[in-house]
This record gives structure tokens, sequence and C-alpha cells, in this order.
């Protein structure tokens, strides 16, 4: 029998739960809203998708989302909510990420039994995941990039977002990795535009870079933003590798998954990718995606660091929701090459750092602040050295506010952007 891919979704109906989770199944394979006559026995036994398990949860009088029509277009009385799951086939669609997600994450957001529906994961096959890209450097082979093996990678990210020119963003660089960075990244809203195109940018900028190596052999990593169509993308790739860049970034909700495996079949560097649009995905409890389904399809397809917010960020998410996604990244689908490295970032300084540290057990994380560098009141260098700080306190065990007696940076820091456990 064909291996079987299981997605669980939690769903809101106020059909029976049964006949819900069979309108799913039927959907996204073989069945449609009428018997037809190709639907054979022998066919649906093949393909069909199958109701493997439904978890009632709770109930409530009011349809979460708009559109559904109650049976027999009778006004409900509840809305029952419970926890599917479901299995297809893989011989229904094959070793093809586009058309994984479209089986699992479909025509079903918009079926009339649902008045809320959200793909929380995805089980693939160990076998049928391996066959996809992966990662091509994951954390240990960024971690080897840029010699950084026993604490957070430090960065920042170029601001102002836009508006700098190829020169003005040099600049700024020459200055970041003099203060002690290990990596730097565009914005997400600058790519390739007429004032500062890719490949003026990066020269300059690698420029700086390199001469920062040649002055003291350490080596920065800088995601050079490359979103585009799939062709530009490809051309932009290879300017950034002539110009001895190490690593692209792109906005993965923007070039898809199609883009993102043109990318990574063609990629000699890392690839950073920004989640941004994540929110319009996930912000409602009952619609969309958790971030354990919705990063599995990026990494099969080959990025090596993904996004998951920061602690006490400026942003909706939970701290909690910050650590499960995190810890999810450093999970293996199918084996330990296609863990990647998890992506902090806004609001952060050394405050977070020790329940960062504590809550995900490790420190195979970039930590990336912005204005926690370059708002330290002793300028960027002490910014850097800050955060560092507070990493070794948090990894050593020891409160934040008694390393910081003997580190001035930190103790600047937390008078600052204090107290300690909070956010700036």
């Amino acid at each position: 029998m064909s291996e079987r891919i299981r997605a669980t979704y939690q769903i809101e109906t106020a059909y029976p739960l049964l006949e819900a989770a069979e309108s799913m199944a039927g959907e996204q394979s073989s069945g449609t809203f009428v018997d037809v006559p190709g639907e054979s026995e022998e066919l649906r036994e093949r393909h069909a998708g199958r109701v493997e398990d439904i978890v009632e949860l709770d109930v409530t009088d009011e349809p979460t989302l708009s559109g559904t029509t109650p049976p027999d277009d009778e006004p409900a009385r509840e809305y029952t909510r419970a926890e599917v799951t479901l299995s297809f086939p893989v011989e229904n669609i094959g070793v093809d990420l586009p058309n994984l997600r479209t089986m699992v994450a479909g025509n079903l957001f918009e079926l009339r039994h649902l008045s809320g529906i959200r793909l929380k994961d995805l089980e693939l096959p160990a076998s049928y995941a391996s066959e996809f890209p992966a990662p091509q450097f994951g954390i240990e082979g960024t971690r080897e990039l840029v010699d950084v093996y026993d604490r957070p990678i430090i960065g920042t990210i170029v601001k102002p977002s836009v508006g700098l020119s190829p020169d003005d963003t040099a600049d700024l660089v020459d200055d970041l990795v003099d203060a002690g960075l290990d990596f730097i990244k565009d914005d997400e809203l600058i790519a390739n535009p007429p004032y500062s195109r890719v490949e003026e940018r990066v020269e300059a900028v690698m420029g700086a870079i390199h001469r920062h190596k040649d002055r003291t052999g350490k080596e920065v990593m800088y995601a050079c933003n490359i979103t585009g169509d799939v062709e530009t993308m490809l051309e932009l790739h290879d300017v950034v590798k002539d110009a001895g860049g190490n690593c692209v970034m792109v906005s993965i909700n923007d070039v898809g998954i199609s883009g993102l495996l043109a990318l990574r079949k063609e990629a000699d560097v890392p690839i950073h990718a920004h989640r941004n649009g994540w929110g319009a995905l996930s912000r409602h409890p009952l619609l969309g995606f958790d971030y354990a389904a919705f990063q599995k399809f990026w990494r099969l397809a080959g990025v090596d660091h993904m996004h998951v917010n920061g602690l006490r960020n400026k942003f909706c998410e939970s701290d909690a929701s910050v650590i499960r996604s995190a810890r999810i990244c450093q999970t293996p689908i199918a084996s330990e090459d296609d863990v990647v490295m998890p992506v902090f970032s806004s609001g952060q300084w050394a405050g977070q750092a020790p329940e960062t540290y504590e809550a995900l057990g490790n420190a195979d994380l970039m930590y990336l602040a912005g204005g926690g560098i370059l708002g330290h009141p002793d300028g960027p260098e002490a910014g850097v050295k800050h955060l560092k700080q507070g990493w070794e306190a948090a990894m050593a065990g020891v409160p934040l506010e008694e390393y910081a007696e003997d580190h001035e940076e930190l103790r600047r820091a937390i008078d600052h952007y204090g107290p300690v456990g909070s956010g700036r």
C-alpha cells in the first residue's frame, strides 16, 4: 500500500464532525459534491483521502468565520470545534512541494461545512521527505562560514530600511563590522530598487566586509535581499556570488515554493528566509497555518535560516509561540540534515537572552538586534558587546545584573533598555 501523508487541522463546524471531516478528505482527493462515474471503488481505495482521527474540543454558539452554510440551511444552534487528522496517499502527488501544499491546504479553506479551519501540522514519511532538496548549509554550515560555535550568531538589520544608497549602506556596514557583528541583513523592504541596485549594493557592502576580513581575519555574513521573479532572483544570486557574497535573503511568501526551489537548485550560498506576511496566514486561531506546518514546506524546499520573532517582540506573537517555532526549526523532519537555524529578532537586547536560552535549551540561533545595537548609549560596538555579554551570562547561568557588575557595556544597556525581563 502507498505511503501516506498525515495532516492535522483544527476545525469548527455546524455539521456532524465525521461528515465535515469526510468532506475535507474528499475535496482534497478523489471526491466531489456528487458521485461521478469514474470514481470507482478501486480508485477510491488507491487515491481517496482518509479520516484518521477526530478529537472533539468544545462548542460555540456563533460561527467564527463568515460564509458557512449550516445543514439544511437552517440556523445552527451550535458549532463544534475539533482536531481532525486526515491522510492522503503520497502517490496522489509524488515528490512535488507545490502540489503537496495544494493537497493539504487548498480548497478546503473554502468549504461551506467549515466556519473555522487551520492546518496545524504535517507528518511526512521520512523516505518521502528525504527526496526534497532540504537546507544546503543549515545550522552547522552557517556556523562554519562565520566561525562561531559557542554562542548565538549575533547580527543586525540595515536601518533605515529604505532610502540608503549603496555607498551609504556600505558606510554603515563598515561601522557595523568593526563593532564585532557576525551577521548583517538587508531589510525585507529593500531588494533591487532603482536607487540601490543589488549589483551596486553588494559590491559596496562586500568591499567593506572583505576589508574587515583582511584586517581581522573575521568573516561577516551579509544576507543580501534578492527577492523578485524567478529569473531575476537567479541572476541576482550570481551577482552576489561574483561579488564574493556569502548569503542571499528572500521573502518566501512572495517568491513562493516554486521560486524558492529554483533558487535552491542554483544557490551556492545560504538562503535566509524572511517570513513577512506570516501574520496574514496565522493571526486568527481558526484560520490559516500553525508554524509547525508552515515551516516544513520552506525547509524541504531548501532554506537555511528561518525567522521566528523574539521574546517580548513588537508584534502580536506570544513568547510561547516564538519558542515553539524555534524548537520546530531545530527538529528534524526526515534527518538531522534538514534542521535550520531559527532567527530571533524584533525588539531584542540582552535582557531577553537568559529566558531565550533557558526556554530553547541551546544557543543554535541567530540573535538579531537593531535598536539593541544601534541604540546603545555608547554606540554600536558597545551594543554588540553587551549582547555577547548577555549571552555569556545566560549560558553560564549568571544573572545579568550580577554579570553587569564587571561588564560596563551590559551595565549601561540595563540602565538604558532595562530593567532585565523587559522589552524595549
